[in-house]
């Protein structure tokens, strides 16, 4: 199985900004694309963000594009998500991700997911 540990959450003031990151260990050979995505009590998870393991072709929401940047290490197993312009409503809990593409990469399936770190906004 492929382990995933997230890193850098906390409180900050809007405007602010903070760093996410994941560390990818184990079976990583499993999975070709990464991604975060956020979750508050009462709403559906959100994807924010995705990129190729090894490509480095990213996808961002329209929610936070603009503000938010997605990156990896050169390995694939690090992943990080620079987060600018904090607002209140990005108040979440985020989750690293990890899968496989399908459908010519078209359509994404996350097969692992971390514990999550929690980003406070206020």
């Amino acid at each position: 199985d492929v382990q995933l540990v997230e890193s850098g959450g906390g409180s900050v003031e809007a405007g602010g900004s903070l760093t996410l990151s994941c560390v990818a260990s184990g079976a990583t050979h499993k999975t070709d694309y990464m991604g975060w995505h956020r979750m508050t009590p009462g709403k559906q998870r959100e994807a924010i963000a995705g990129i190729d393991r090894s490509k480095g072709s990213s996808t961002i929401a329209a929610s936070v594009k603009g503000r938010f940047t997605i990156s990896k290490d050169n390995t694939g197993n690090i992943l990080c998500l620079q987060m600018n312009m904090l607002k209140p409503e990005d108040t979440a809990m985020y989750y690293c991700a990890a899968g496989r593409t399908y459908c010519s990469g078209t359509r994404r399936k996350y097969d692992y997911w971390g514990q999550g770190t929690q980003v406070t906004v206020s």
